[in-house]
């Protein structure tokens, strides 16, 4: 047996396990031993087995006896069975689909069980119990039941698996003991180097394997964790290293800043910029000043003004002529991830640049168009998307905006010296290169996103940017009124929104789920759908509105057609899921209501609040919860004292968990690496460790470690 060895092989599986592992994302012996547990089984009162009730989950220590292996009667199902004995009494013990226990155990052997007592016509059993050989004697247990009862149950922690039909908890658990019997683990080399391992007392990766799947005591489960958490976040750290080192090995346009240019350009804009977005701007022209290629995030609210830094900084660059030529300009392009956006963009920056001689572009996927219009009354004028492409790489239009079209291998710059990227949060030093064809040449690079989330996700998942925090509102801009509204002041809470769509106003209605969930389902979580809430709304609230659904199942281009009839005011209501575009802005709407708020991260509440941050008109975010829960309620009071959406993702990640944290999913961090999130300590050593090793270039030097660092570097970008 070794790592790379197939499941279906090593262990002849099933047809339907090989599937259901594969649902797991497990094939091979590998992906298995790094299945890790989501938690460990409670063990249940320690009990003699005379003392034991039908219905309680307890654990009994004894020995085994009179095992055999047998197929149930009706079914036919594979089982072991055999009875547990201490000094007290004799119990019978069941095992379905695992007939192989009756020979992994032996007559004799001392063993805990932990289960759920049953009661039958041979007394009481248990069936399926958890099973760990063990050193105590049922005679020790008895004696020292009282005494030691929290040394004891150190030695039993079940580990609990994610399962899937046709794969249960129980068949990992055993299938990876198997694996360790073997002796396979002890051969595994350690990828992280020893130095790092002793240097934050991290146990190996064989001693991590075994704690993680069979902790002897909670300290060992805890230790394997710690060590998987930082090993997660140093492999995403080691690969943001090297992207920035590549990047920064690469030449870009050394800009010079026109200050007279710069001046007037700001009077444009017809507002003065805050002292965050001045700071930011002076900021971005140090990087852009040296021929080295800038990598930044601008970060900021919904409303906090990204668009006119951004717009500043493409100013500066394009009124630079390309090298040893006195005409023309350098060129920028600003992508955006939907139409919608980028259509926003472009009429954003057709406002701005209206009155100079510079040229704009809009490339998307249905059109193409170019600003100024030679004739007609629009300020632009539709063209073929052949004839803007011919513009674009022979210099003549210095901005292009667009979607992902933009990096088509089609879309050719002649001088591009600025890449302009909002809300691409997995946009990375790959794509950026597709933008430049030039040789070992790069553009300048601003990301920007209105995305909250913590110090530490931001160190991880943008390691190869540095960071700009914009943490001040534009002038005129009102704080959105937040209320928290119980189930009984609806009723007035409708009444106020309808007196201010009176004046014109508009309104999101955001629901946790697309449809309402089976009544027959088990367990099904009541929550309010987007499809009944609606109906719900025009039949009994407004019925003279007209009101629009949107929602994930939608495509592209239905989404896009909804938002436009919205942003035109020909949809009065948008009843909406957490679908609704970050950035998209619709002014009219001032209005938004959460249903369900509690389902939602505090900074996901926030960001769908800054849907309504759009204009000096008073906005309103009304918080519909049903829940009684003290915690949460406290936990959404939050969204009316804090001062940002910076403050309320650190406040979701102490409350909430790392686990729960709103769009961590996204970024392709594991829960048990988003443990490691919410230790500042842990992912900063992370980071310094790699990018030690990266700017040093002692990759080289650890043969092991740049194996594994290239196969999960490939999935990191590729994911």
């Amino acid at each position: 047996m070794n790592l790379s060895d197939s499941l279906e092989k090593t262990f002849r599986i099933q047809t339907t396990q090989k599937e259901a592992l594969k649902r797991l994302g497990i094939e091979t012996v590998r992906d298995l031993l790094y299945y890790f547990p989501t938690r460990y089984s409670d063990i249940g009162e320690i009990k003699m087995i005379a003392d034991l009730e039908s219905g309680e989950v307890a654990t009994v220590y004894g020995v085994v006896s009179g095992l055999k292996t047998k197929k149930s009667f009706r079914t036919k199902v594979p089982m072991a069975e055999g009875y547990i004995e201490d000094t007290s009494g004799r119990m019978k013990i069941t095992w379905f689909n695992q007939a192989f226990l009756a020979k992994v155990l032996h007559e004799g052997q001392k063993v805990s069980l932990t289960g759920k007592v049953t009661s039958g016509k041979y007394g009481l059993s248990m069936s399926n119990p958890e099973v760990n050989k063990t050193s105590f004697d049922a005679a020790d247990v008895h004696n020292t039941l009282f005494k030691e009862k929290e040394d004891i149950s150190e030695q039993i922690r079940y580990p609990i698996y994610r399962e899937t039909k046709g794969i249960t908890s129980k068949w990992i658990f055993h299938t990876i003991q198997k694996i360790f019997g073997s002796g396979i683990v002890k051969d595994i080399p350690d990828y992280i180097p020893e130095d790092i391992l002793k240097k934050y007392n991290l146990p190996t990766l064989s001693s991590s394997l075994i704690w993680i799947h069979s902790p002897r005591k909670e300290k060992d489960a805890l230790s394997a964790r710690k060590r998987f958490a930082f090993e997660e976040v140093f492999f995403i750290q080691l690969s943001k290293a090297s992207d920035k080192k590549e990047n920064e090995d690469k030449q870009s346009y050394k800009i010079s800043v026109d200050k007279k240019n710069h001046e007037e350009f700001m009077k444009r804009l017809g507002f003065e910029l805050t002292e965050s977005q001045v700071k930011a701007v002076a900021t971005i022209f140090e990087d852009i000043k040296k021929d080295k290629p800038m990598s930044r995030l601008l970060e900021g609210d919904v409303g906090s003004g990204k668009t006119a830094v951004a717009a500043s900084i493409a100013n500066a660059v394009i009124t630079n002529r390309p090298a040893q030529q006195n005409f023309g300009n350098l060129q920028a392009a600003i992508m955006a991830p939907t139409e919608i956006l980028a259509t926003q963009h472009f009429e954003s920056f057709v406002k701005l640049f209206k009155g100079s001689p510079i040229q704009i572009g809009l490339l998307t996927g249905t059109g193409a168009k170019k600003f100024p219009a030679k004739v007609g009354p629009d300020p632009w004028t539709n063209i073929s998307k052949a004839q803007l492409l011919k513009w674009v790489k022979n210099g003549e239009i210095p901005i292009l905006i667009g979607t992902h079209a933009l990096i088509y291998k089609s879309v050719q710059f002649k001088d591009l010296a600025l890449a302009i990227v909002d809300e691409q949060h997995r946009f990375g030093t790959k794509q950026r290169a597709k933008l430049s064809q030039k040789e070992n040449f790069a553009p300048h690079y601003l990301s920007m996103t209105a995305t909250p989330i913590p110090r530490t996700l931001a160190l991880t998942i943008y390691g190869d940017l540095d960071l700009t925090l914009l943490d001040g509102m534009p002038p005129g801009r009102k704080p959105v009124k937040t209320e928290l509204i119980p189930p009984d002041k609806r009723d007035e809470t409708y009444d106020f929104i309808k007196t201010e769509m009176k004046e014109g106003r508009q309104l999101y209605v955001i629901c946790p789920r697309i449809n309402e969930p089976d009544p027959d389902k088990e367990n099904a979580l009541q929550m309010k759908s987007v499809k009944e809430e609606a109906k719900r709304l025009k039949d009994k609230i407004f019925p003279d509105k007209k009101i629009d659904i949107l929602h994930s199942k939608m495509t592209k281009t239905e989404k896009e057609k909804v938002m436009e009839k919205f942003a035109k005011h020909e949809t009065d209501i948008l009843v909406a899921t957490s679908v609704v575009e970050v950035g998209v802005n619709v002014p009219n709407a001032t209005m938004i209501i959460i249903e369900g708020a509690e389902r939602f991260g505090l900074a996901q509440l926030h960001q769908l609040r800054g849907r309504v941050v759009r204009s000096s008109h008073q906005a309103y975010c009304f918080v519909f919860t049903d829940t009684n829960s003290a915690k949460s309620l406290e936990r959404l009071k939050a969204l009316k004292t804090a001062k940002n959406g910076f403050e309320l993702s650190e406040l979701d990640l102490s409350l909430r968990g790392s686990g729960d944290l709103a769009g961590a999913k996204q970024w392709g961090i594991s829960d048990l690496g988003m443990e490691a999130i919410k230790n500042i300590k842990m992912v900063e050593a992370a980071r310094e460790e790699a990018k030690r090793i990266i700017e040093k270039n002692l990759l080289k030097n650890y043969a092991t470690l740049q194996k594994e660092f290239e196969t999960r570097d490939r999935k990191i970008h590729f994911e």
